[in-house]
């Protein structure tokens, strides 16, 4: 396997390729292929990128009948056939049926993109500065994303430059059970002297992905969304990774029953591993001038393409969101399961998560990279997440079958075994 120019050129900031070294040359469903001819069954899918595995034949023949007839591949923000197409199965598909009712801007292609556009914008519209963020939460590595991020490795590599305009408070669970980490939020912005500036909005994901798949409780989630309310304070959803059915809802917030102001998405927006994606917001927040915020690559139009294909081929009816629930129950009674068994042996360990974005807490980073370096040679692609990488995290597609989850399943039980001993 030839792997040398790969390494010498490729700059040391690369990450997943250290995880899982070789090089691979086709992918489907929820299986990669490398040039050795070794299958891997793919429990990361692009960290959430892949939500409907890959190249999912509706939306590949889709992409190749666009590309084959010349449609639009570049075009700035200009209208195209493929962009109302989207816009239109958009509001019908998945706003409506949902009582939602946002207008949309297509800002640059990645999450962090959509994340510094909601932001800013919650700004222009409340003519103030400060965002309210959660401790471990990840919202990007652009400067203003970055600075509602909490991992200290992203914040330190901005050279010692300070990252500015945000003020954490303590995450749902983070003072430990028995905490409502609320009460302080709203204590100080009742207290004129409590140093925090009253903030134009709130980010926040439902289930924090890159934090250690940490979800909010429901409760939680309304008591955050109420306080929003009753302060003049928008409410901000970073569902990029939690989004689009990760949780067994096409929003993460649907759970909650909440209503947010704006909401981001991208990862598996584009549903086929195209860069893409959009921030909606309540019509009367959409204060931007003409050419206030832009880029180059706003708006995909072969993105347009395959997330109009996979909202009417998954999301007509409710078939997608059901399976998502059942395979996360699965995911959830094998990961209990696994947790459990390591316990017993004197690591503790638990389980957690919400749908199909389901983790098992290691407590440490190295044993977690043991039992995933394992899980590797075994033939299963997963990762870790959380403050010291201790949290094993399954991504797997949305569509995987039974058989794929539950031999997947079995290479990270036998990896774990392996691997702890």
């Amino acid at each position: 396997m030839q792997t040398q120019i790969l390494e010498r050129m490729e700059s040391e900031v690369r990450t997943y390729s250290r995880s899982f070294p070789t090089v691979f040359t086709k992918a489907k469903g929820a299986r990669l292929t490398d040039e050795a001819g070794r299958e891997y069954i793919d429990f990361l899918a692009g960290a959430g990128t892949l939500n409907y595995g890959h190249n999912h034949p509706k939306l590949q023949e889709a992409l190749v009948d666009y590309i084959t007839s010349d449609g639009i591949t570049h075009g700035l923000d200009m209208w195209s056939h493929a962009k109302r197409d989207y816009l239109e199965t958009l509001e019908e598909v998945i706003l409506k049926p949902r009582g939602l009712d946002y207008k949309v801007h297509l800002p640059g292609p990645t999450g962090t993109n959509a994340v510094e556009a909601a932001i800013r914008l919650a700004r222009v519209a409340k003519g103030r500065h400060n965002i309210v963020t959660f401790t471990n939460g990840f919202h990007g590595v652009t400067m203003g994303a970055l600075a509602t991020t909490g991992n200290r490795k992203f914040r330190e590599a901005t050279g010692g430059i300070p990252t500015q305009g945000a003020s954490f408070m303590p995450f749902d669970g983070y003072l430990g059970d028995g905490n409502d980490t609320l009460d302080y939020f709203e204590k100080l912005l009742g207290d004129n002297s409590g140093g925090l500036d009253v903030p134009a909005g709130v980010i926040v994901e439902t289930v924090q992905g890159e934090g250690g798949i940490n979800p909010a409780g429901l409760d939680w989630l309304k008591r955050l969304e109420s306080i929003c309310r009753a302060h003049d304070i928008l409410l901000i959803v970073d569902d990029i990774q939690a989004g689009c059915g990760r949780t067994g809802k096409f929003f993460s917030f649907e759970h909650a029953g909440i209503l947010p102001d704006i909401v981001t998405n991208s990862k598996s927006l584009s549903a086929y591993g195209l860069p893409f994606a959009h921030v909606l917001m309540r019509p009367e927040l959409d204060k931007w001038k003409p050419g206030q915020y832009n880029g180059t690559f706003r708006g995909f139009n072969m993105a347009f393409v395959t997330a109009a294909a996979a909202f009417k081929h998954f999301w007509s009816d409710d078939k997608l969101e059901r399976d998502v629930q059942r395979k996360g129950r699965i995911v959830e009674e094998r990961f209990t399961k696994i947790a459990a068994w390591l316990t017993e042996r004197g690591h503790e360990a638990s389980e957690r998560g919400r749908g199909l974005m389901r983790g098992i807490d290691v407590r440490k980073g190295e044993i977690a990279d043991k039992i995933t370096a394992k899980a590797f040679e075994n033939g299963l692609i997963i990762e870790t997440a959380g403050h010291d990488g201790q949290v094993i995290k399954c991504l797997c597609p949305l569509v995987i079958s039974d058989e794929d989850l539950l031999e997947g399943l079995d290479i990270l039980e036998r990896s774990v075994e392996e691997a702890i001993g």
